[in-house]
């Protein structure tokens, strides 16, 4: 039996992202193994938690506590996941390893290097991008660069780190696979009642919604769309968030101190995404940083409107510049938002041929297409790796 150890920091990148890849390698007859903080609440609730260890138990994956920190500067919890990744190791003999997430892929590789197993990382997203933070320069690349030494596929899922890491990193193999895939049937317009939709979020039958999904935090940037509506000032705009986190409190004040809480809704992690994007008259995505955004893709899927952050990941999605805003700039956002719902008004017709641009272009990102290159990239890796 041909065993495969998946790692991550926290149970949400494997279950939102990575379903896909456990079910190729079941099929490929592999004893699959997760490993990750199951006890970290900062992205999902201990309910969807519970539900995700679940649905392991029921594919016969066996799954890992691993107590690994999102904080770098926690050096007593690296040194504790890095012993219990390699006491794992050690004790199951992978044939193949694949790990994700910056944290969990600096420890994973240290620990393969050093039992001479062999190793693929994903890359969602490096820290450092044109335009990021000198810091992330300083700290991240020089890190990324050194275990790329380690690394015997790198797969990267954007164009600019796929660029970069060829040309500057010195992994076995540098790869380019166009994300995690999306199931665009499932996020297909014409699947969803509207109307009911948005009555019961409340929304009276001329009032504008507007979407963000994504965690609560700094890196998904939605303080700044909730500033900017209180300075667009329309009371018939309706701002709703779905996802949870932990600046979900400090949101909340935001909105009740700047006095706009009767127009923006927290509603928390949701089930019904793509009902949500359906119902939506524009979906806004503020990220600062992003790898290549699964939210994002399935707005798109649904033939919403979209505007969002320029930034390295979204511009692979969305190529029309009058719907892309620097994250950083208030006024930059403010014109993005006040232009697409003056369209909405005044020129549908605009609106859906954006909307419908941006969807013929994902069809590159389907789950089949991915599906297919992973499936090479695991049945190559299974017979170098083993």
């Amino acid at each position: 039996m041909k065993r495969m150890l998946m790692t991550a920091t926290v149970p949400s990148m494997i279950g939102q992202f990575n379903m896909n890849n456990i079910s190729i390698l079941l099929d490929m007859g592999y004893e699959v193994h997760v490993a990750c903080n199951f006890k970290d609440r900062t992205v999902w609730p201990e309910e969807r938690v519970k539900g995700f260890i679940e649905e392991l138990k029921r594919l016969g994956v066996s799954y890992h506590q691993i107590d690994f920190s999102r904080d770098p500067k926690n050096i007593g919890k690296m040194i504790l996941a890095y012993k219990q990744v390699e006491r794992l190791i050690k004790l199951y003999k992978f044939n193949l390893v694949h790990c994700h997430t910056p944290i969990a892929g600096t420890i994973t590789r240290i620990v393969c290097y050093r039992n001479h197993v062999k190793v693929i990382y994903t890359a969602h997203g490096f820290h450092f991008y044109t335009g990021a933070p000198k810091k992330n320069w300083l700290i991240y690349y020089p890190v990324e660069k050194m275990l790329s030494y380690i690394t015997d596929i790198l797969i990267t899922i954007n164009r600019e780190d796929y660029k970069r890491a060829k040309k500057k990193f010195k992994a076995g193999k540098v790869l380019y696979i166009p994300g995690v895939g999306i199931e665009t049937d499932k996020f297909s317009r014409g699947n969803a009642d509207i109307e009911k939709k948005r009555k019961e979020l409340g929304l009276l039958e001329k009032d504008i919604m507007l979407l963000s999904v994504g965690e609560l935090c700094k890196r998904k940037n939605h303080e700044i769309v909730i500033r900017a509506l209180k300075r667009v000032d329309n009371p018939r705009i309706h701002y709703f968030i779905a996802g949870s986190g932990e600046l979900e409190e400090s949101y909340k004040n935001l909105v009740k101190e700047i006095n706009i809480d009767k127009n923006v809704h927290f509603l928390g992690y949701r089930k019904d995404i793509s009902e949500l994007c359906q119902a939506a008259d524009l979906y806004i995505f503020p990220s600062i940083q992003e790898g290549l955004p699964v939210a994002l893709m399935e707005a798109i899927a649904c033939k919403t409107p979209v505007i969002c952050s320029d930034i390295r990941g979204n511009s692979d999605l969305v190529r029309n510049r009058e719907c892309l805003f620097d994250p950083e700039n208030i006024e930059s956002v403010i014109e993005c938002i006040q232009d697409k719902i003056h369209l909405s008004q005044c020129d549908q017709i605009s609106m859906e041929m954006g909307a419908e641009a941006n969807y013929r272009r994902l069809f590159q990102y389907d789950l089949q297409a991915v599906k297919q290159k992973m499936d090479i990239i695991y049945k190559e890796s299974g017979g170098v790796l083993n």
